[in-house]
């Protein structure tokens, strides 16, 4: 049968990591996973709860762009946290931030042009891009960069469009207020779209996150309930965008996904109200980089930036391999620690790194850096 090509995009990595890990766990294996960026605490319990009360009345379509309750408790949170104030006309409620993906690139670029992305990154902006037709543009960026594009990227590459995530993934490397503001004039310069990646926003943990919403107006600002709110199962997200796109991607919305999740919308209206728990989940982050950075160091896994927010560490295994994906499947079937190969996040590059993920409680951690000390010390590191 025909096919098309936006079809052949490369696998998630980390979705083969996560199986591999679960085989392991049906042959009997303990397995400790830092494979995936996902919460291991649920969305907090009092929006829980609330929502359970509100199931009794009928779930139905919402409005393209969500919520108006929700789109306005966003706009509020953009002025608590930022003092962004904020016309909640412009948020857009998605199904998640991969929805928000899909609106922007199809509402902002044509087939085949070009858009940046600072390698390493997270692997289905490029894939997401493929498929539909347009050109991710890889940009190395290094260790001394800490793995942030630099503002010459834009003009050197000839872009349409930047993606930027900060705090990012695999690296957890954040851009501060002068350095992102730099970025978005070298777009505004060249007319290039630029797309801030905020997912990890609340999970920062020595200097606060700067929107692009501080620095500028002409962004696609994406965010998502999945890793602050602890929501990933519920699939929403949200978008900022200009004035004059609202009603473009309404449209979008509309045909794409007529609405997200009515359920989803109604307990992340709910979520956006337990500071406390949201706050206890992020001090376990904390414990949790403390005793990565520590423990990864001792086992002579010691080339990283120390991560500025998320929840990852980005190493470089360049002394102990050339074959990342190897070392990790040797990692889970030897120490039963499931981590990711760099190939993911930088198909060129990749393949002298790996992602270790410490989202999960602060035991299993603190197990897995004490396998991970005993794997490397048997292997002579």
């Amino acid at each position: 049968m025909r096919h098309s090509t936006r079809g052949e995009v490369d696998p998630f990595i980390v979705m083969d990591v996560m199986e591999a890990a679960r085989q392991a766990e049906v042959a009997g294996h303990h397995i400790i996973h830092m494979e995936v960026g996902q919460p291991s605490t649920g969305a907090p319990a009092a929006a829980r709860a609330r929502l359970s009360d509100e199931l009794i009345n009928p779930l139905g379509y919402t409005v393209g762009l969500g919520l108006p309750e929700l789109r306005a408790r966003i706009a509020r949170h953009y002025g608590d946290w930022y003092g962004v104030d904020l016309d909640p006309a412009r948020v857009v409620i998605t199904s998640g931030a991969s929805g928000a993906f899909l609106l922007a690139f199809s509402a902002l670029f044509d087939n085949g042009e070009r858009v940046g992305l600072g390698t390493p990154c997270y692997p289905s902006y490029r894939q997401i891009l493929k498929a539909v037709g347009l050109t991710p543009v890889d940009i190395p960026t290094t260790l001394a960069q800490r793995f942030q594009p630099q503002p010459g990227d834009v003009a050197a590459h000839h872009l349409a469009g930047l993606i930027v995530a900060s705090p990012a993934n695999p690296t957890g490397t954040m851009l501060d207020g002068p350095a992102l503001a730099a970025l978005a004039d070298a777009c505004a310069a060249r007319d290039a779209a630029l797309i801030s990646d905020e997912i990890y926003h609340g999970i920062d943990y020595d200097m606060r996150p700067v929107t692009a919403l501080q620095v500028t107006d002409d962004a696609y600002v994406v965010n998502s309930f999945s890793k602050y709110f602890s929501m990933t199962g519920w699939r929403v997200g949200w978008m900022v965008v200009p004035h004059d796109h609202v009603r473009r991607i309404e449209r979008l919305a509309q045909n794409m996904f007529i609405c997200a999740p009515h359920a989803s919308q109604l307990l992340a209206l709910h979520a956006m109200d337990c500071p406390d728990e949201l706050e206890a989940n992020k001090a376990v982050y904390a414990t949790n980089r403390a005793l990565m950075i520590a423990g990864l160091t001792a086992a002579g896994l010691d080339k990283f930036a120390p991560p500025d927010g998320a929840f990852y560490i980005y190493v470089d295994v360049s002394a102990h391999t050339d074959d990342a994906r190897a070392l990790a499947a040797e990692i889970l079937e030897k120490a039963h620690v499931a981590v990711t190969p760099g190939l993911d996040f930088d198909a060129a590059r990749g393949h002298r790194w790996l992602r270790f993920s410490y989202a999960r409680a602060t035991a299993d951690i603190q197990q897995g850096l004490d396998r991970i000390a005993a794997f490397m010390k048997g292997r002579g590191a």
